[in-house]
């Protein structure tokens, strides 16, 4: 739900002069009277966007919206995403069904029917400036990843694995957790004694995983002090190192190289780098793989609210971003789409979550408790829609040679 456009320019009155509205100065306060056009105005464009989405406000199916104080139209309309997100924390609205509700905006090319104002200075600074530069990398670690051991540990499944699941004959997190990492591994065909390097190992249990079960050692990097510390623990004995570092530093030589979530905070300013770092740290024979999320689209800034609020700096990369940045240094042998599985994943973390709530309550706020919800729900429904996607792309230096079967 970016890059939202109105036809308010049509009617006469500009996303600017809506948004004004509230921020005239202190000698000539907007009127009652004005305020009560304005959000009328904004209601009715509201709805026209809603029709085509088959979402009534004040309607009694799951996925109508609710909505309990006016400002929410002008919000909606002049701030796209960030302004319903933000008033959704803020309890001025409510929906049943919140994945639906998304999930059918989406569908219904919301996004091209809005065009808010701090979208178009997303765009510029995204194209100014490189926001995912050395001296900003453990942004995110710190805003997002350092949000709580504790809330990860009931919202995910038991090795804390923060990406898709892979749900083909799962019935569970925890099966579709594992066979992500078995589908994973069996594609980058390890052997034992290989070395193998995890970029942005999360909680370690990737890591761990390949340890244990097919008998490698492990270099895993992360930008984020809790992962880096849970990792720790849980790979303890085993022939895994964890260490607390951008990826832009790390040395040695791999045989395999992984990347599970990671790729969405590089940036399309630094593809090329992420692909410079992998070439020269990856032997010759090597393979590596890139799990990521993506976008149909090339874009070069993230979702105002998700990087606000979720993942500051983060931005989706098209498949044109991956393959024009990995070419003359990668072959590609397999491009693997299960973006389904991403929704599911994302309805088990939130049925966790929910269940979990009365015991996280005490360190956590209402007001995050409904962003919390309106990230997984409202990703969940993006997914669905398949505005974004999951991809696993697996690249070799010199091409395996031979009739070879990926594994699915």
């Amino acid at each position: 739900m970016t890059q939202i456009y109105t036809q308010t320019e049509k009617a006469g009155i500009s996303p600017e002069t809506v948004r004004s509205s509230q921020l005239r100065d202190n000698h000539s306060p907007p009127t009652p009277h004005s305020r009560e056009v304005i959000d009328n105005f904004c209601k009715k464009q509201l709805e026209r966007i809603f029709d085509a989405a088959d979402i009534n406000i004040g309607g009694n199916r799951p996925w109508d919206i609710h909505i309990h104080k006016p400002i929410v139209f002008r919000r909606a309309i002049t701030e796209g995403n960030l302004g319903l997100g933000e008033s959704y924390m803020d309890g001025l609205w409510d929906c049943d069904d919140l994945e639906e509700f998304v999930f059918r905006l989406v569908s219904s090319k919301a996004d091209e029917k809005i065009l808010a104002p701090v979208m178009f200075i997303g765009k510029w600074i995204g194209k100014t400036y490189n926001l995912q530069r050395p001296s900003r990398a453990f942004t995110v670690g710190e805003t997002h990843y350092n949000t709580g051991n504790d809330l990860f540990k009931a919202m995910l499944d038991h090795r804390m694995i923060y990406s898709c699941g892979y749900w083909k004959g799962a019935d569970t997190l925890d099966e579709a957790q594992e066979k992500k990492l078995r589908l994973i591994f069996d594609k980058l065909q390890l052997q034992p004694g290989m070395q193998l390097l995890d970029i942005g190992c999360g909680w370690g249990g990737a890591a761990r995983f390949a340890a244990e079960h097919y008998d490698v050692s492990v270099t895993g990097i992360t930008i984020s002090t809790e992962q880096a510390k849970i990792a720790r623990e849980q790979c303890a004995g085993l022939p895994v190192t964890i260490e607390l570092a951008d990826y832009r530093r790390q040395q040695g030589s791999f045989d395999r190289i992984y990347s599970i979530g990671m790729f969405e905070h590089v940036g399309y300013k630094n593809y090329r780098s992420y692909f410079d770092l992998a070439s020269r740290c990856l032997k010759q024979d090597g393979l590596t793989l890139l799990h990521t999320i993506g976008c149909n689209t090339p874009c070069t800034i993230g979702d105002p609210w998700s990087s606000k609020y979720i993942f500051p700096n983060s931005m989706l990369p098209s498949a044109s971003q991956i393959t024009k940045t990995y070419e003359g240094l990668f072959m590609l042998e397999d491009w693997h789409v299960f973006t389904y599985d991403y929704s599911l994943t994302l309805k088990a973390w939130h049925e966790n979550f929910e269940k979990q709530w009365p015991a996280l309550q005490s360190s956590y706020s209402e007001r995050f408790h409904r962003m919390w919800r309106y990230y997984l729900l409202s990703f969940s429904g993006a997914f669905r829609s398949r505005s974004i996607q999951l991809w696993q792309v697996l690249l070799s230096k010199n091409g395996l040679p031979g009739r070879t079967d990926i594994a699915r």
